[in-house]
């Protein structure tokens, strides 16, 4: 009866070491997950390729940084208009997809460090450029933009520019915009310079773009929640070392045929 009493106990004893081992194990890997917030129509920052994955050059920093750090990385396409919502309701970790680093932005969350500069410029069908050399030359003009960013929320700010247009249309990517102006449907799309010279390079007889900046020149930088302070300056010391070492500038030469990164 001892006996049995014994090698009962040693056996609950080791049943409970056991869970205790997986549970820790658990709680190991989940602090290990990170999981990105992206636009997965955004080239050539964060896209789905022809064989349906998401490739890119924030997409390839964000493996090297993971990699580094141990971390196994969760790429979650979101709508970019709720980003901000996304990330507050911990759906996802960080948002990591050319984010510009704005005041307004800064209001709901924390960013890195910026890594690159980004320009909001004009993309015009071929042939039209010489009607543009001022942003007011878009009075008058059907002018397009992606919801939830930079271009977007510069015209929305200046009412006396985005009153002078014929009309303001405002697509879920800068892609659909593209597609709606092949179309005739639009005259001018205010774009991420980097996105839309991607795209136009893809279409070379289709488009132009007009080098004219339209509102301040933005940064970008990752962004995270407020209180995640010890992830945020861990992921910012990963990427100084991906800068240091020549990483950063190897993944941007591979995207942009050159190192365009700050």
């Amino acid at each position: 009866m001892k006996k049995t009493f014994v090698l009962c106990v040693c056996a609950l004893t080791a049943i409970t070491a056991v869970s205790a081992l997986f549970s820790s194990c658990s709680k190991k890997e989940e602090t290990k997950k990170i999981v990105v917030g992206l636009d997965d129509n955004y080239p050539p920052m964060g896209f789905v390729d022809e064989n349906n994955e998401i490739v890119g050059f924030d997409i390839d920093v964000a493996k090297e940084a993971s990699k580094r750090l141990g971390f196994n990385v969760e790429f979650k396409p979101i709508d970019w208009s709720s980003k901000e919502a996304e990330l507050k309701s911990r759906r996802i970790d960080v948002l990591w997809n050319g984010l510009d680093i704005t005041e307004k932005r800064k209001e709901n969350m924390m960013f890195s460090e910026p890594y690159m500069d980004n320009r909001q410029i004009m993309f015009v069908p071929a042939g039209k450029s010489s009607e543009y050399k001022f942003e007011a030359d878009l009075a008058g003009k059907v002018v397009a933009t992606q919801s939830g960013g930079t271009a977007e929320e510069y015209l929305d700010g200046n009412e006396a520019l985005r009153s002078s247009f014929k009309d303001f249309k405002k697509y879920p990517d800068y892609i659909a915009a593209f597609i709606d102006m092949q179309n005739g449907r639009v005259d001018v799309v205010v774009s991420d310079e980097i996105t839309g010279r991607y795209y136009m390079n893809k279409h070379p007889n289709d488009f132009e773009a007009v080098d004219v900046v339209v509102g301040p020149v933005s940064e970008f930088g990752i962004g995270f929640r407020k209180e995640d302070v010890e992830l945020r300056n861990t992921v910012q010391k990963v990427l100084d070392e991906l800068k240091a070492d020549g990483t950063m500038a190897k993944i941007s030469e591979k995207w942009f045929a050159a190192d365009i990164t700050k």
